[in-house]
């Protein structure tokens, strides 16, 4: 049984994947959680976050401490844990969310230590698009499902990305608990969503969806992919997760391999045990 190796989204970190370890493991599946450049202990908040009284000023123009982190510095961080954890045997690497930018270009740059890579309602910019321009086809299919005027991960911003160098987010305004809930955890059960919502950390590398890294169908198209689509997903929609698998088929050496799930964003909170069955699929292949 291959390692699989659980990189978490933005403004996530390895904690999120709580759930989904134990499940793997009792489907006899070995599984390590790791953190994302600028994510988990390596997450450095804005100190105006902290001051007392808050100054809402501050937050929205502090340049951040992970704006310098690029989607080549943190696939390089990426792939020195998967050589670390499998001892330099390929791994199933599932990406969520934005990791999925990160573990692109790292199956490119290395495609002999991936076993498979398992997208989880990730981007995948494999069509030399970076994820911006993916996130605002979310945007305008959140806001023709929803009937609102906006809706998706840009409605959650609290501060200018270009002039703070980051995707920052206020997970300390309690006014906003209840649209972070609704994009990334609305089929959560309430007192859990509530519990993860206070585990986000502000801010998110912006290079990371500003930058497209460049794949061939000699490195990236020769890895095995799967793809687990969120039907009731408000922060990547299932038509552009489609889209993504359409864009991955496009340029790899075999077909994707497509589970559904009918859950939110996160389904390692909602679904775990049938996360874990759709992992452990792929790593048992």
């Amino acid at each position: 049984m291959r390692n699989v190796i659980l990189v978490h989204g933005s403004w996530h970190a390895s904690w999120c994947w709580a759930l989904i370890t134990p499940q793997l493991a009792a489907r006899g599946v070995p599984s390590v959680a790791v953190d994302m450049d600028g994510h988990g202990l390596a997450a450095h908040s804005p100190a105006s976050r902290w001051s007392r009284p808050f100054d809402p000023a501050a937050f929205v123009t502090e340049r951040s401490s992970v704006a310098d982190v690029t989607i080549a510095s943190a696939a390089a961080s990426l792939l020195a844990q998967i050589r670390q954890i499998g001892r330099g045997e390929p791994c199933v690497v599932v990406a969520h969310s934005m990791s999925g930018v990160i573990a692109t270009a790292a199956a490119e740059q290395e495609p002999s230590l991936f076993a498979a890579l398992v997208y989880l309602a990730a981007f995948a910019p494999v069509a030399g698009l970076p994820a911006t321009a993916y996130e605002s086809d979310a945007v305008s299919d959140t806001v023709s499902d929803t009937g609102n005027d906006g809706g998706g991960v840009p409605a959650l911003l609290a501060a200018d990305p270009a002039a703070v160098g980051t995707f920052r987010i206020d997970v300390g305004d309690p006014e906003r608990h209840a649209l972070i809930r609704e994009t990334f955890f609305n089929d959560v059960e309430p007192g859990l969503a509530d519990a993860a919502v206070g585990l986000l950390t502000p801010d998110t590398p912006l290079a990371i969806v500003t930058e497209s890294p460049t794949v061939t169908a000699a490195r990236y198209g020769a890895v095995p992919h799967a793809y687990i689509t969120c039907a009731k997903d408000n922060a990547i929609p299932l038509d552009v997760q489609r889209r993504f698998i359409r864009e991955i088929d496009a340029i790899s050496t075999t077909p994707t391999q497509v589970f559904d799930l009918d859950s939110s964003h996160s389904p390692f909170l909602s679904q775990p045990a049938t996360l874990a069955d759709a992992i452990a699929a792929v790593a048992s292949r």
